[in-house]
């Protein structure tokens, strides 16, 4: 199947009739409604979300490297990395356009004023979306969340100390640990009803004099929820009476689904379990600007920032910067259309998948643009584990072993 064959919702909707979706999906009132409204929505977007926008050929880890390995006739759609495929916001390509115009890419001041503009576009975005107030002698740029996060983990946990991680996770955290030389303490989060939730009994007991800190995902990647004031505030209770750190992961907080509600971590009513943590932040997923390298960290706790600026190193980029700045001050517009538009794949998703491949499980996610799916009926049925024994069998010495997963 072409790249240009109509692999999005709204060109289905719009292509295929509504007899088709609710043909697809299963009939009921509820489902035909909400596809009338996608195919309307279609129509009276500024912004196209729906044309493939082809990434070959840019170097690009979901693409290119997927078919330097796999072989390109065997890649029609990339997935296993959080990176959005659509054109940037407008916004951002004309700054970056502008500044294109000069020719020269000397040193970029970090004290200048489009730095200091840079900061106040941030604060600014945090206050009227979030209501979070950042002190801005307590905002510290760096090159990306990883780089803060290392720097935190440097900062708080000595080689060979616990890190807390939420399980499922985000699988670049373990990169992180493993340039800070600290180990994984695993804390599984529950699956109740179809849905995660934290685990404090397991909490409590995971945390020892090795534990300095706990690596919070909020939104939550890859299970997408967006987790409650309640849920944080006990999560924050047990670290804080514990001496563990929070160092909060909320990349994806700009993404969140209809009827659902993301809380900063900075924002909780109980300072002294505020002051306890660190807050990690980019426009790197919100506006598609990963390679950029370019985020930052804040804290109300000063002395907190103090120690991990002392390990931070931001080797920041004009363009970074620029996109960055450009995005916060004129991209908001081009954001809203961008959640809209993932809400209605994740509508999409759920009723196609819960209808035509009913082996898998799929939950609407509070939050993200990533889909969790369960296919641990389908392991069962083809009985994973037990070709996963005989295909180590005869592994070649030295070859990573096959899990059933």
């Amino acid at each position: 199947m072409s790249l240009n064959d109509g692999l999005n919702r709204r060109a289905f909707l719009k292509n295929a009739g509504m007899t088709a979706l609710v043909g697809a999906v299963g009939s009921g009132t509820s489902v035909a409604t909400a596809a009338a409204g996608v195919a309307a929505a279609a129509s009276n977007s500024k912004f196209d979300f729906d044309t493939p926008y082809n990434r070959f050929g840019t170097d690009s880890t979901k693409y290119d490297q997927q078919a330097r390995v796999y072989g390109k006739e065997n890649i029609q759609v990339g997935m296993g990395i959080a990176d959005m495929d659509f054109r940037a916001a407008p916004s951002i390509t004309k700054a970056l356009t502008e500044r294109l115009q000069h020719e020269n890419w000397g040193y970029l001041d970090m004290g200048g004023p489009a730095m200091k503009a840079f900061n106040e576009g941030i604060i600014s975005w945090n206050k009227r979306r979030y209501g979070v107030d950042i002190n801005p002698e307590t905002l510290v740029i760096t090159t990306g969340v990883h780089p803060g996060l290392i720097a935190a983990l440097k900062t708080f946990s000595p080689p060979g100390s616990k890190v807390i991680l939420q399980t499922p996770t985000y699988n670049g955290f373990y990169s992180d640990l493993t340039a800070s030389g600290t180990i994984a303490e695993e804390n599984p989060l529950k699956l109740v009803n179809g849905h995660y939730a934290m685990d404090f009994e397991d909490l409590e007991r995971r945390i020892s004099h090795e534990t300095n800190t706990l690596i919070l995902c909020n939104p939550q990647n890859p299970t997408g929820n967006c987790w409650s004031k309640e849920d944080l505030l006990r999560l924050g209770e047990i670290c804080t009476r514990r001496r563990v750190i929070v160092l909060a992961d909320e990349i994806h907080c700009d993404f969140v689904t209809k009827g659902n509600k993301y809380t900063p971590y900075a924002t909780l009513e109980n300072k002294d379990i505020v002051m306890n943590s660190l807050t990690f932040k980019a426009a790197s997923k919100s506006f598609g600007l990963a390679a950029m390298k370019c985020a930052w960290f804040y804290s109300d706790n000063a002395d907190y920032v103090a120690r991990v600026k002392a390990n931070n190193r931001a080797d920041l980029t004009t363009l970074g910067m620029i996109a960055s700045k450009s995005a916060y001050e004129g991209g908001e517009e081009w954001l809203t259309a961008c959640n809209e538009y993932i809400d209605g794949n994740h509508d999409f998703v759920e009723s196609y998948v819960k209808a035509n491949i009913p082996m898998i499980k799929v939950y609407k996610p509070q939050g993200t643009y990533l889909s969790w799916l369960d296919v641990s009926a389908v392991a069962d049925k083809i009985n994973a584990k037990q070709l996963a024994i005989e295909a180590n069998k005869n592994i070649k010495p030295g070859t990573r072993p096959l899990s059933p997963e």
